[in-house]
């Protein structure tokens, strides 16, 4: 039974006990009955009229109570002819006030927060109490794998042990590390965690890195570059110069002597010549002209460049298969850069074709349409990249071949990112090597 009706049924009893006792008056004194009959009356209604203004405040506070449970802060509550009561329910307004204010507050922040993680370049993942991911943004959405990722945990996401995914799972909290993708891109990943409601929640941080790194590793090289050319085209010129003058001096030995002083000399003038073209290479890659483009057929530049290797390979026991398309249309580019680049990877897959254990030696090239536009195919059956992580290739000075320098290929991703055409090298997993070019 609530209150009301507890205070109501006591007001009832006790004045249905006064008007009992004012009955046993009615045959001594019937005045005086009459009158204590009003006077009960008169309390009775009193006593009603008190109960409803005493109880008026529990009515304004189940009201905000409604208010509070069904959010509408910004309701308020009416004003009492009561002037104590006025006090409560201008207490409860501003209370209602106050929680508007905060809700929009939060409103505007929550907004601002949300804009913020949309528009960031870095993937922010933040993860649910029992680890499942419960926010992405839109740069962790397009991390392979997290397309369609919320509600899951991160575990399950992962199709490949050595994934990017399976690294982030791994971090440790309060942990940053340098993450690699099985493209060979680069990325930073960071773990940390925030409270809510008291409990601990993780998030991850992923930002890439590639154009950054690849930045800082070319200033970097081509300052090596420009100081060892320095250096040793003023060594070669000297001992170039030294090495002639000494050849005067022949005449002056015996004839046995004299050969063998001419032998030595040119020995000399030769590896001196070879160290001339060693570093000339390399400046190639630093004093790379701006490409100038314009449109040029890929059909017709790969023609070219298999007519000079056909003897080659046919001489090597290497068969070369060429598959294109009919419909390719002409595409910007400087044709000079990009045929040096093309005979390089062409190079490089008839090097590793022969280095290759297997006996069915060939090279494919392909030319088709894919879902991110034209793409240009050299794969070999050489298969020397099974082995190799993909964050070394293109690495300045890295090369898989013995006796190599790791220019070519220096070369070709600079030609390439000049140009602005994505490209990947990589093992099929099928017993071949793929390099891949999207021109345009």
């Amino acid at each position: 039974m609530s209150l009301r009706r507890r205070l109501y049924a006591y007001l009832v009893a006790a004045h249905l006990l006064f008007l009992a006792i004012t009955i046993l008056l009615y045959r001594t004194q019937p005045l005086l009955m009459l009158g204590l009959e009003a006077a009960v009356l008169l309390s009775l209604l009193l006593g009603i009229r008190l109960i409803r203004r005493a109880l008026e405040p529990l009515g304004y506070t189940r009201h905000f109570h409604d208010l509070l449970q069904d959010q509408h802060y910004a309701a308020r509550l009416q004003h009492s002819s009561d002037a104590e009561l006025n006090e409560l329910v201008q207490l409860f307004n501003t209370m209602l006030g106050a929680l508007y204010q905060e809700r929009l507050q939060i409103g505007e922040q929550q907004g601002f927060l949300d804009r913020l993680l949309e528009a960031t370049p870095s993937a922010v993942i933040v993860f649910d109490f029992d680890g499942r991911i419960s926010l992405l943004n839109a740069s962790a959405q397009a991390l392979p794998g997290l397309d369609d990722a919320r509600g899951k945990r991160l575990a399950d996401c992962t199709r490949d042990g050595a994934s990017l995914l399976a690294q982030l799972d791994a971090l440790p909290l309060g942990d940053s590390q340098l993450l690699t993708d099985a493209d060979g891109r680069r990325y930073r990943g960071q773990r940390g965690q925030f409270y809510d409601r008291g409990f601990s929640r993780h998030f991850l941080l992923v930002e890439e890195l590639t154009e950054e790194l690849e930045s800082s590793e070319k200033s970097t090289y081509e300052k090596l570059i420009r100081v060892l050319a320095h250096e040793v085209n003023n060594t070669v010129a000297a001992t170039g110069s030294v090495l002639d003058s000494l050849l005067y001096y022949r005449k002056q030995l015996t004839e046995r002597d004299s050969d063998d002083f001419s032998t030595a000399i040119q020995a000399v003038q030769r590896r001196n010549a070879s160290l001339g073209e060693f570093i000339e290479r390399f400046t190639r890659v630093v004093k790379m002209p701006a490409p100038e483009l314009r449109p040029n057929a890929v059909r017709d530049i790969m023609d070219d460049i298999l007519y000079l290797y056909r003897e080659q390979c046919r001489s090597r026991g290497i068969h070369i298969a060429w598959q294109r398309c009919d419909d390719v249309p002409a595409i910007a580019m400087d044709r000079q850069l990009m045929e040096q680049a093309l005979l390089n990877v062409v190079k490089n897959a008839m090097e590793a074709v022969e280095a290759g254990a297997g006996d069915d030696k060939r090279i494919d090239f392909v030319l088709a349409r894919d879902e991110d536009g034209m793409r240009l195919s050299v794969i070999d059956s050489g298969n020397l990249l099974g082995e190799v992580p993909a964050r070394q290739l293109f690495t300045p000075f890295f090369t898989t071949k013995k006796g190599g320098q790791g220019i070519g290929l220096l070369f070709v991703r600079e030609v390439l990112n000049r140009h602005g055409f994505a490209y990947r090298l990589a093992a099929t997993g099928k017993g071949a090597t793929s390099f891949d070019i999207w021109l345009g």
